[in-house]
């Protein structure tokens, strides 16, 4: 392929003009950079899963074997090579063109008529199959992933992490009383501030702990159970407009222990077999409250969303996430098209090895950037979509500019 370029060029033949000249030329370009974005992608998370198999060894003990070290490492390792894809996509254009470049196959190509734009084109398309790649990923895998990465190590977190997981909340607490007319109805008897580890798709939940306040504020009980399930719901209204039905969902608590504040701060602790949770919304909204951000696909953070939508209130946390996953094809786009300019630009005259230095920095600096205009967005509360957009835009102009100024 290079002897016929060189042939082609000295004998002055047209090569980008002819349609199946092209398609030879596209697909020896898009070859090269899907094999240069393969290696690079690999390569760093490789890299990423020998270093955090490493941090694991110091924490190896009894309870947490080198076995179960090793299944950790491996469900973590989609979450690594997801993360590792923009920069990844990144490394390997600049090293598939770059290689283009020190044989002057691109000056070739470039004489005999084919554009930068062109080129470029040519290189973005093995790239879009990196994007399908980390959505799938996103998608169906790290869910999954994530959470059985969490299940082996959730003995060995410390408490204070523990304590901030799951899901919080205050609502009011109803008595179950018999009207007049025999039906069942609920009354108003003070406040509950819940607090549930965590809960699955199917009902499950693990540890639950309630907190019961009077009318006044005062605490009158505390109970904490080691799990529940869920046992169905209860009509319980409609709303206004009679189109909407409302229900009471409830799940039965197992291996209860129970503390009692009696009058003059005297308290008594009991244990019971069962008890009753009844939560305003179903067991895939609870599903939903208790994971983390980053362990929810992107319909399930668009599910999220909604449903907090439906109750008045946001969490940050979650909007950045999707807006995250969601916009991480532009991201992985936009690095290539600086990986471009790299190679056409006011880098074409220096060394494979400086190109591909300036794009691990290149990388790095985006991923930080993104980090930070992540915290920014939580701590302002400005738009999470537009924080996340704004780098993308912005690698995605300097790009541009930088080829531009190559035509």
């Amino acid at each position: 392929m290079r002897s016929s370029l060189f042939a082609a060029k000295n004998k002055g033949l047209p090569l980008a003009k002819p349609p199946s000249q092209l398609k030879v030329l596209s697909r020896y370009v898009k070859l090269n950079a899907l094999l240069a974005i393969i290696a690079a992608v690999i390569g760093l998370w490789a890299l990423q899963v020998l270093f955090s198999y490493l941090s694991e060894l110091d924490s190896l003990s009894d309870s947490y074997t080198m076995g179960e070290a090793l299944k950790y490492i491996f469900y973590r390792s989609p979450y690594f090579l997801e993360q590792f894809v923009p920069t990844g996509a990144l490394l390997g254009a600049v090293v598939g063109l770059g290689l283009l470049a020190n044989n002057s196959e691109l000056v070739v190509m470039r004489a005999s008529g084919v554009s930068v734009y062109r080129i470029v084109g040519w290189v973005l398309q093995p790239a879009l199959l990196f994007v399908i790649l980390a959505l799938f990923i996103n998608q169906f895998i790290l869910p999954t992933s994530n959470q059985l990465a969490d299940e082996i190590n959730d003995d060995d977190s410390s408490a204070l992490v523990t304590s901030v997981r799951g899901y919080w909340t205050m609502q009011p607490s109803f008595d179950t009383a018999k009207g007049s007319d025999e039906q069942t109805t609920l009354q108003e008897n003070g406040s509950d501030i819940l607090y549930i580890d965590y809960a699955d798709v199917q009902g499950n939940i693990g540890e639950v702990k309630r907190w019961h306040l009077d009318e006044n504020g005062n605490l009158q009980t505390a109970i904490r159970a080691e799990g529940g399930q869920y046992t169905g719901r209860q009509l319980i209204g409609r709303t206004s407009d009679n189109k909407d039905e409302q229900y009471r969902y409830d799940w039965q608590l197992n291996n209860i222990t129970r503390l009692t504040i009696n009058q003059g701060f005297q308290s008594s602790q009991q244990l019971a077999t069962t008890d009753t949770l009844s939560l305003p919304f179903a067991p895939e909204s609870v599903y939903l409250l208790t994971r983390d951000a980053e362990d929810l696909s992107l319909t399930q953070l668009y599910q999220h969303r909604q449903f907090m939508q439906q109750q008045g209130k946001r969490s940050l946390t979650h909007e950045l996430a999707f807006w995250q996953k969601l916009l991480s094809p532009l991201s992985i786009l936009s690095l290539v098209i600086v990986a471009c300019s790299f190679v056409f630009g006011s880098l074409r005259t220096h060394s494979l090895g400086l190109r591909i230095v300036v794009a691990l920095l290149f990388g790095l600096l985006f991923s930080y950037i993104q980090d930070l205009v992540g915290f920014v967005s939580l701590a302002t509360g400005f738009s999470p979509f537009l924080m996340v957009l704004l780098p993308v835009i912005a690698s995605a102009v300097l790009g541009g500019y930088l080829l531009k100024r190559q035509m």
